[in-house]
């Protein structure tokens, strides 16, 4: 019997909302951070009135994150053939179902705001981060995909490289903990893994090789940075903890915590003996500070 709390109920403008409930139990870190988000927007609208009505639409009227995240993205997604309250609906039963999705959320809510200096608060990355939304968007078309329903999630996926110029196919696998930074122009393929806590800024394509289906997408380890523009193509690995930079095309398999730069892509250092990193680039967010020793191969 489905909990009253979950019932859908009616605001002033007509459009609905559930207020409570998750069957899928939060963990004491999750639920502080629902209250600090909610915090963040009540002071908000204590700052700037004009957007009181806006942050009680998307934040304060919701019990938890998943109904909020729900019908944020329900409304963005919304057009004249696809109604927001039943996209309000796959998304919540999605979000209730699925505890890695929900604890993937949460994850990449806190690797912006670790990550990024723009993120002045998680209200302001659930709101105005497009890479946030998308990817959660992405979440739920590979949820869906996973439970068979591949046209609904390929509407989906449609929709949202309409919207938010993201392109990540339904079947491709992401971690947790993910950022992409302003996101416009990202493409991920349908073979393509991503793990978890990688950083990826805008104009970065993983992309296949060939029309022949199988395995053809790239494989990205965790840790991995990957900067503005570059083109990772193919079934090639990228090691855990390896920088790519701005720009670059990557056609071949790249070490861990190593730097790959230039098109056709080379390693800082030689083919032998890379450069190393010490730190993990997806936290440090460095794209600079790398030893500018150029090898004559081609990687």
């Amino acid at each position: 019997m489905e909990d009253a709390l979950d019932k859908p109920h009616e605001l002033a403008n007509g459009v609905s909302y559930a207020s409570n409930g998750n069957t899928k139990a939060l963990n004491s870190a999750e639920e502080e951070l629902w209250i600090t988000i909610r915090q963040e927007a009540s002071d908000i609208v204590s700052e700037e009135s004009f957007l009181s009505k806006h942050l009680n639409i998307y934040i304060l009227c919701h019990g938890s994150l998943e109904h909020a995240l729900g019908f944020l993205l329900a409304n963005k997604l919304a057009s004249s053939t696809l109604n927001s309250d039943d996209l309000y609906s796959i998304f919540l039963d999605a979000l209730r179902s699925s505890r890695k999705l929900i604890e993937s959320i949460y994850a990449d809510l806190k690797a912006i705001k670790e990550k990024d200096p723009a993120c002045t608060s998680y209200c302001h990355c659930i709101l105005n981060f497009k890479g946030f939304q998308a990817c959660q968007s992405y979440r739920v078309s590979h949820y869906l995909w996973g439970r068979g329903r591949k046209t609904l999630a390929c509407v989906l996926q449609s929709r949202i490289s309409e919207v938010f110029d993201v392109d990540i196919h339904p079947a491709a696998k992401i971690g947790k903990g993910v950022l992409f930074d302003h996101a416009t122009g990202v493409v991920i393929g349908e073979t393509a893994v991503v793990g978890d806590n990688v950083s990826i800024l805008h104009g970065v394509t993983l992309g296949g090789t060939g029309k022949q289906g199988g395995d053809r997408h790239p494989k990205i380890q965790d840790g991995v940075l990957i900067g503005a523009g570059a083109s990772i193509i193919g079934n090639v690995i990228v090691g855990e903890g390896a920088k790519i930079g701005a720009g670059a095309v990557v056609l071949m398999d790249i070490p861990s915590k190593t730097t790959a730069v230039g098109c056709p892509a080379r390693l800082v250092g030689s083919r032998n003996n890379p450069s190393k990193l010490k730190d993990i680039p997806s936290e440090t967010m460095d794209h600079v500070s790398y030893v500018l020793e150029w090898s004559d191969y081609v990687i």
